[in-house]
């Protein structure tokens, strides 16, 4: 069944479920009371760990050289990495979670300008008619809460969907190419800061208990499989799936503190399933109607490319 689906439509599942997993972490960002670069130690450390053995678990010796065939993702991607965890976690302390979220959900549109100016990635009508969709959805969900909190939350913000859209867009250009082995030099370049910074401290049993969790379980795997999506999507298409959280989050604050969305809350989270549902629906008619004309199935035509060797 999944060798069936298009190319396009696994990179928005594999890219969903890593979306999925990360939805609890604002949740769990406002509910610890260590200071930001005790967080982020811990953070860092725990998913370095978790992820650097995986990457030697997968590669062993060959290792060196699946960092060297990432090419340029190999500097840019952990730089931007650590800058959007840095940027999420001092923004969400800084002002309220609604600012956060409304300046994240433009990192869809900054990855489709970015791929088109620096690699030439042009995106179809249809794609950016979902992307203004979807962030207007993820807008209204917000709505509630923008306008609280500290101005300089909402500046610390700005940061997130620049450096979300760098890493998905330097990664999916690197066609063919697992990037998923520089995720541990990212949390490397994540920790140094907060060494310095004095973040190697003991977090309370409680707060170290809810940072062994994400530490160890669920954010290893959301960014693991958050980062393979654009081996299958645009960087811009890679981010537009991120805008899922915003809607899974909302549910979560909903379902954990018992807090009721507004009703723009639900329309807005309503709009964005539509957007994607629709979108992926499309695509998947779009492609058996030219494979039942006749013409070349080009999900079989890209996996014999990504099976091909390189040098």
């Amino acid at each position: 069944m999944w060798q069936g689906l298009p190319r396009r439509a696994r990179g928005y599942l594999i890219t969903g479920a890593g979306v999925l997993l990360l939805s609890p972490d604002a949740l769990f960002v406002k509910d610890t009371q260590v200071e930001v670069e005790v967080f982020v130690f811990w953070r860092a450390l725990l998913l370095g760990l978790v992820l650097g053995m995986v990457a030697l678990a997968r590669y062993g010796r060959g290792l060196p050289g699946a960092v060297r065939a990432c090419g340029p993702a190999a500097v840019w991607c952990p730089l931007a990495f650590a800058g959007s965890a840095w940027g999420f976690v001092a923004a969400v302390r800084l002002t309220a979670a609604g600012n956060v979220l409304v300046i994240q959900n433009l990192a869809p549109l900054v990855a489709g300008l970015l791929g088109l100016l620096l690699f030439g990635q042009r995106l179809r009508v249809q794609t950016w008619l979902v992307i203004l969709l979807c962030v207007l959805g993820a807008g209204l969900m917000a709505a509630g809460e923008m306008g609280q909190g500290s101005p300089l939350g909402m500046v610390v913000a700005l940061a997130i969907p620049l450096t979300i859209a760098v890493n998905m867009t330097v990664a999916s250009a690197q066609r063919g190419v697992d990037t998923t082995v520089i995720l541990p030099l990212g949390c490397l370049v994540m920790l140094l800061p907060a060494l310095a910074l004095g973040g190697m401290q003991l977090p309370p049993m409680q707060d170290l208990l809810r940072l062994l969790l994400m530490g160890l379980v669920f954010l290893p795997a959301a960014y693991y499989l958050i980062q393979t999506g654009p081996r299958y999507l645009s960087g811009a298409e890679a981010s537009l799936v991120m805008l899922l959280e915003t809607l899974v989050g909302t549910l979560l604050v909903w379902w954990w503190v018992g807090e009721v969305p507004p009703p723009l809350a639900f329309v807005g989270g309503g709009l964005i399933l539509a957007a994607l549902l629709g979108s992926g629906l499309l695509d998947l008619l779009r492609q058996r109607r030219k494979v039942a004309d006749g013409a070349p199935d080009p999900q079989q035509i890209l996996d014999m490319v990504d099976r091909t060797p390189t040098d």
